[in-house]
């Protein structure tokens, strides 16, 4: 049996279905993966409410981990055995084997755990783009990053540490600030005690931040934008608190002549080559010490419905994955 999670139509948690699902060998560029663990993600969220379109019915699931069991023709990066992780398009890593396109598939260091790359490429290429592919950011700048204790949260919290940025984060509780300070954020401020917007400028000395790093969406926009000091760059990267509504560019000048971005990681890592560099320098901050892959939150394959509700209400810290 090869249990895969899809969706034949878009809604709640109670329209992911767990079927058996047939595996064939892999074609050209294409390799089969056994998973060990997969990762679960805002965007498998966004995928199966709609937000995210996909032609139905399809499966989610954007990363995992596991063994090379196949391999087609015309992948050279790769062998029988190898231990891999991956986050890729198109979805469809919860499950316990898959065909899938080879060229975003990266060998894993013996380092570091399946379970650990399973919860990690997603989220910590997203934050290798976010600090060195989208506009300079150098040491001693000071970035805003909101979710500070997710799991895309806590990994920048250490990556800015270990490039000495000063990060100032957003949490929901004080518990999740206090962990975003223990991962390396040098201020959290408790967004349902505090206006955030307040207090980065209190923290700031009414100068702003050079960026914003912005996954929140729809509640946290204009705030976020308020916060940039000008000629500051928004980098809005996600959207959980709803769709961004239309916006009058014209303000971007009134506020500082701002600068804004809307990157995905998926045009990053559609390079074979940058995607296996970003995986690398991943790889290397974590096996240096200087990233700790912070994992919240384990759910058996069968509990996808309970691992999707954690994830929405916002009770989960950190990654969450999702055990083979």
């Amino acid at each position: 049996m090869n249990r895969t999670v899809i969706i034949n139509e878009f809604g709640g948690s109670n329209k992911l279905k767990v079927v058996d699902y047939p595996i064939n060998e892999p074609g050209i560029g294409e390799i089969r993966i056994s998973h060990k663990a997969c990762g679960l993600n805002f965007i498998d969220v966004y995928q199966r409410t709609g937000l995210y379109p996909l032609d139905l019915p399809h499966a989610l699931g954007m990363e995992g981990s596991g063994i090379i069991e196949a391999i087609g023709d015309n992948v050279s990066h790769l062998k029988v055995g190898d231990r891999v992780a991956y986050a890729s398009m198109p979805p469809g890593s919860y499950c316990d084997k898959r065909v899938m396109p080879a060229a975003q598939v990266c060998p894993l260091p013996d380092e570091i755990s399946f379970e650990q790359g399973a919860a990690m490429m997603l989220q910590g290429m997203t934050v290798e783009y976010l600090f060195g592919r989208t506009t300079p950011i150098k040491a001693g700048d000071t970035v805003l990053f909101h979710a500070a204790a997710g799991g895309v949260g806590l990994i920048a919290c250490q990556w800015a540490k270990s490039e000495n940025i000063t990060l100032i984060g957003t949490a929901g509780s004080d518990e999740k600030c206090k962990l975003a300070l223990e991962n390396g954020a040098t201020h959290c401020i408790n967004y349902n005690k505090n206006n955030f917007e307040e207090k980065v400028k209190d923290l700031t000395n009414g100068v702003g931040v050079d960026v914003v790093m912005d996954s929140v969406g729809q509640s946290t926009f204009e705030g976020s934008l308020n916060c940039l000091k000008p000629l500051g760059m928004m980098i809005t990267f996600g959207n959980a608190s709803g769709p961004i509504p239309p916006f009058n560019l014209g303000q971007l000048g009134a506020k500082g002549s701002l600068k804004i971005t809307r990157p995905t990681l998926f045009t990053h890592i559609g390079n074979h080559d940058v995607c296996q560099e970003m995986a690398n320098n991943l790889f290397t901050k974590v096996i240096s010490g200087q990233i700790k892959i912070i994992i919240g939150q384990k759910f058996p394959l069968s509990d996808i419905a309970l691992a999707h509700d954690s994830l929405e209400s916002r009770m989960t810290t950190g990654s969450t994955i999702l055990t083979i």
